[in-house]
């Protein structure tokens, strides 16, 4: 598989992770509390709409008329009057996001009752509880949800003389609340106050609004009442606006086909406000059920009338100028800087960090304006996300990818601060809600931290095969250093302290004239792999091979006893190993010869040009290889020198005396390693006894009586080199002494 390919695969790998979380319900309430969140932080404070106005029930107001803070226990006599107030400003619509359940005093709400006949654009607010009521999210997705199980209306006296009642619940905290309701689904669908009241302030379009029903769909002709006046009285504002939803809900291409009709000329309003009022109301009659709220800011950005103030409308208020309530919507209710353990109070994107809420009714005044300027918060359609994430996952996946770890941390950076800024324009302009979470904090840095990831696993990777490849030939601290860098591969040589292993084979030379080269090849790979094994498994390293030998190492700064042991293990582990080749390849067999020497020596690359080795050099390894070929005098395997065995123990070991090699003027103590300890029996163990007993003898010049020792060893042996050779070496010195002055020194003169 190419790489272009595994990139495309694994940018669309990060696609599809941002469709699969954009329609799992916990990430719609990400969305809404960080991602809508952010978009209103960025934006800011919108400028308050100017048809409406909220009149607030507040602690000022409690003061001024010395009445409690809970407004249920206020006489209905001061709404009465705030009514005529309102009326005689010229309010359009009056709201009262208060619940009016009971009867009272019965003179109050008799004057409550009458004000409310006498105005008729009064909607009151319907007491409901909820428990799981369906909101839709974004993309229209479900998720968190109440259902209405009982609806209170108000005093039915004031429910009849009201123009309207509807309910409009809202989540309390810890809920963020983020939409509104427009036809209350498990109520019936009845409207809420905030739909009735738009419905009442648009009574002026009502008639091009049927006009419109009639023109684009003439079989409903006549199904609608022409006259909104009449209509509300004889059928009641909540019927009327429910037979319009169901009208709607039948049809859902109605409420397009009216808006295409008021685009190319149908009927219409004059004016340009009321043509938008007229496109509003259509739009909420075929709109979704639930709506995002669009804020304008923090509490009291609506314009905003303490109550006992307008009581006193026609007067100069405490700010001295008029305030003109001429054609708005009033919506009057508890409204001040809350407390979150207050009534009716909320938690919004603008609430504060102290626990400063918004009131309820700011909430339905802010919905009002909402509907009215169709400027509520639009997330794009589930499609159009669906498409934004995947494209989104694979840009990020293939630059992440492609391009260099430094550069794509400065790409994705700046490409994501151009996606915040794209989606902080959209919204501010047309109230677009795009995504933001799932883009930005979790499909951007899933793909830079997996494209780091999978870079350092490839680098690792790439490491690893160099290690293993390197590891065939060099240490691993050379490997190490090689792989971080490998300007290192010409490094100059290292003086350490080593065991040098030397392996030579008997019979290869007869062995490669029976077998072709294939035979004799696998057969070789088997011998080595005899050899390496026990090699490696003692922490060796084998830094040269030469036709049937070996050569291995253990180094380190200085010396170290625990390094010469490993040595001597492998070299007893290297006899059993090639003891057990030889069996498996018999009637073929290639004994095997080991010298072991320990010193200081140079090691690193040697070589010029082109071509280098790694390998030590001095005279330890050259030493090394003299002790392997001293075993063929005296008929051992394993031969080690003093400077390998000394201040080992554990070890069943000969001492064989002290040799000049050939070539070399110094004396060599040299041993012959025969086995563990625990693993020796007790012949070998009575032998290494009657050996050392027949060399103390040797070294005083008693040569019968060394010559008796050595040949009563070879028989507890039944065969023994190092016995053999001392006994012809006796006969020798018996028939021709040695000099006078006799160091014990044996000269060997063959390699």
């Amino acid at each position: 598989m190419t790489k272009h390919i595994k990139v495309g695969l694994f940018g669309l790998l990060i696609g599809i992770i941002g469709l699969v979380l954009s329609v799992v319900p916990l990430s719609y309430s990400f969305e809404e509390d960080i991602g809508l969140g952010l978009l209103f932080k960025l934006r800011g404070v919108r400028p308050p709409p100017s048809d409406v106005v909220v009149v607030s029930i507040d602690h000022d107001s409690s003061e001024h008329f010395d009445l409690p803070n809970n407004p249920d226990k206020w006489p209905r006599s001061l709404h009465a009057r705030l009514i005529e107030s309102l009326v005689e400003a010229g309010a359009s619509v009056i709201t009262f996001d208060v619940h009016f359940l009971e009867a009272k005093s019965p003179d109050d709400d008799r004057l409550f009752e009458q004000a409310l006949e006498k105005a008729g654009n009064v909607v009151l607010a319907d007491a409901l509880i909820a428990k799981e009521v369906p909101m839709g999210l974004m993309a229209e997705a479900q998720a968190q949800s109440n259902t209405i199980v009982k609806i209170s209306k108000p005093f039915s006296p004031f429910k009849v003389a009201a123009a309207g009642t509807g309910p409009f619940v809202l989540p309390r905290i810890p809920f963020k609340v983020n939409q509104y309701w427009t036809f209350q689904q498990g109520a019936g669908d009845a409207p809420t106050f905030p739909v009735l009241a738009l419905q009442f302030f648009s009574a002026g379009v009502y008639a091009p609004f049927i006009q419109l029903v009639e023109q684009v769909r003439p079989d409903l002709t006549g199904q609608l009442p022409k006259d909104f006046e009449s209509a509300r009285h004889t059928i009641g504002l909540v019927e009327l606006m429910r037979n319009i939803r169901d009208l709607f809900e039948g049809d859902p291409l109605l409420a397009e086909d009216m808006l295409n009709a008021v685009e190319h000329g149908g009927p219409r309003p004059a004016d340009v406000k009321n043509l938008q009022t007229l496109q509003a109301l259509i739009k909420v009659y075929g709109g979704a059920h639930s709506r995002y709220i669009n804020f304008f800011g923090p509490p009291r950005t609506i314009p905003t009338i303490p109550f006992y103030q307008a009581l006193e409308l026609g007067a100069q208020n405490g700010t001295g100028h008029q305030i003109d309530l001429k054609d708005k919507a009033v919506f009057v209710g508890l409204s001040e800087i809350f407390l979150a353990e207050r009534k009716d109070s909320f938690y919004t994107v603008f609430s504060q960090a102290n626990g400063v809420f918004i009131g309820g009714v700011e909430i339905a005044a802010t919905a009002f304006a909402n509907m009215l300027g169709d400027s509520s918060v639009v997330p794009i359609s589930l499609q159009a996300q669906m498409l934004l994430l995947l494209f989104w996952g694979l840009l990020m996946g293939i630059i992440c990818r492609m391009v260099p770890t430094v550069l794509a941390a400065g790409a994705v950076f700046g490409l994501s601060l151009l996606y915040l800024g794209a989606a902080v324009y959209q919204f501010q302009h047309d109230f677009t809600w795009y995504p933001l979470v799932i883009p930005l904090l979790v499909q951007t840095p899933l793909a830079f931290g997996s494209a780091v990831l999978w870079n350092y696993y490839e680098t690792d990777r790439e490491r690893k095969n160099m290690r293993e490849a390197f590891g065939y030939y060099l240490p691993n601290d050379v490997v190490d250093s090689l792989a971080k860098d490998l300007g290192n591969l010409k490094g100059g040589p290292q003086v350490v302290y080593g065991t040098c292993l030397f392996t030579d084979a008997a019979n290869y030379t007869t062995l490669s004239e029976k077998l072709n080269p294939q035979e004799l090849s696998d057969m070789l790979s088997k011998y080595f792999e005899a050899l390496f094994t026990p090699v490696r498994h003692h922490g060796g390293l084998i830094v040269d091979l030469k036709g049937d030998s070996i050569l291995a190492i253990w180094k380190a700064p200085e010396d170290e006893p625990g390094l010469r042991k490993q040595a001597c293990l492998a070299a007893l582990d290297i006899s059993k190993s090639v003891d057990r080749f030889n069996l498996a390849v018999a009637p073929y067999s290639l004994p095997t010869r080991i010298g072991l020497h320990a010193g200081q020596f140079t090691i690193g690359t040697v070589g010029a040009v082109d071509h280098y080795e790694y390998r030590p050099a001095g005279d330890v390894v050259n030493t090394a290889s003299r002790v392997e070929g001293f075993n063929k005098s005296l008929g051992t395997t394993i031969a080690v020198t003093d400077d390998v065995i000394r201040e080992l123990d554990g070890f069943l070991t000969k001492d064989l005396g002290q040799f000049r090699l050939k070539g070399k003027a110094n004396a060599l103590g040299i041993h012959e390693l025969v086995s563990r300890l625990d693993e020796s029996d007790e012949a070998q163990r009575q032998a290494s006894v009657l050996f050392s007993e027949a060399m103390g003898a040797f070294r005083e010049q008693s040569w019968n009586a060394a010559r008796e020792l050595f040949t009563q060893c070879a028989d507890v042996l039944e065969k023994d080199g190092p016995s053999d050779f001392y006994i012809k070496l006796c006969d020798q010195y018996l028939e021709h002494p040695p000099e006078e002055v006799w160091d014990g020194v044996v000269t060997l003169e063959k390699k």
